[in-house]
């Protein structure tokens, strides 16, 4: 098994073949960046770091949720037009982050390459953020992701990594996936993520948010948990019949057969 399986199916559904899935599992997943954009002070934190010039780099961007969730749920008005560098290994990825972007981010130099490749010109953001992006991060690579991350940041600036913990929906189900349907490389928990700062150098806060999502749509469920292990081949009938994955569902589903999904995220904030 190549350390890099997880990664690599990940890379292949941020991609338009994979838009459907995309959509299905944000039917769900918006949650997750309305969360966080609800869990600070953004106007404060933004504004305390404001200036002319200012630049921002979004890692592993995705399709933009979290900008976009910022701008719908924050007052941002009053912040000068911020450079947005858009990074992610998806070009896909990179060109839907860049066309949702609106003020005060402007889009500037579109990095398609992962974190731990970007180049040392590339540092002095004012901000820096990576929300619900390094699941799927090699571990052996880690050390060297979190290394970049933290030389990337100016001094002073506002570092952010939002990441579901060991405990939340993600991880579990994928650790139940692994277990009862195929084995593959596990996903990086928000406790890893943290430590590989520290041992990075940097000073971390550790803040929670828990919350739910749920349906009773079992199409919308089945879209939803397909994206969740980047596998659109095992339908939900399978996952609920498998060894392991099966009884985690089961915790998740009531008599109804109506899913509700449990979330823990931490905001390690540097």
């Amino acid at each position: 098994m190549s350390n890099r399986d997880t990664a690599e199916r990940s890379l292949e559904h941020w991609s338009e073949a994979g838009r459907t899935g995309m959509e299905a599992f944000y039917a769900l997943a918006t949650e997750d960046y309305r969360q966080l954009a609800l869990a600070a002070d953004w106007t404060g934190l933004l504004g305390e770091r404001a200036h002319d010039g200012w630049s921002l780099l979004d890692v592993a961007c995705g399709s933009g949720k979290f900008p976009t969730a910022l701008r719908k749920y924050t007052d941002l008005s009053s912040l000068p037009e911020m450079s947005y560098d858009l990074l992610d290994p998806s070009e896909f990825s990179v060109a839907e982050a860049r066309s949702v972007l609106g003020p005060p981010f402007a889009a500037r130099h579109d990095l398609v390459m992962t974190l731990q490749d970007l180049p040392d010109e590339y540092s002095g953001y004012d901000v820096l953020w990576a929300t619900h992006a390094l699941y799927a991060l090699p571990p052996a690579e880690l050390d060297a992701a979190a290394e970049r991350f933290v030389a990337a940041l100016a001094p002073g600036g506002l570092g952010l990594i939002a990441q579901a913990t060991a405990a939340s929906h993600y991880l579990a189900f994928y650790d139940a996936f692994r277990a009862g349907v195929r084995e593959a490389t596990p996903y990086t928990t928000a406790e890893q993520v943290r430590d590989a700062l520290v041992r990075a150098g940097a000073e971390v806060r550790d803040q929670r948010v828990t919350y739910t999502t749920g349906t009773s749509d079992r199409a919308v469920a089945q879209g939803f948990l397909q994206r969740c292990a980047f596998d659109d081949t095992v339908s939900l009938e399978e996952m609920e019949a498998a060894p392991v994955l099966g009884d985690y569902l089961a915790s998740c589903r009531d008599a109804s057969g109506s899913y509700t999904f449990s979330h823990e995220a931490a905001l390690l904030w540097l």
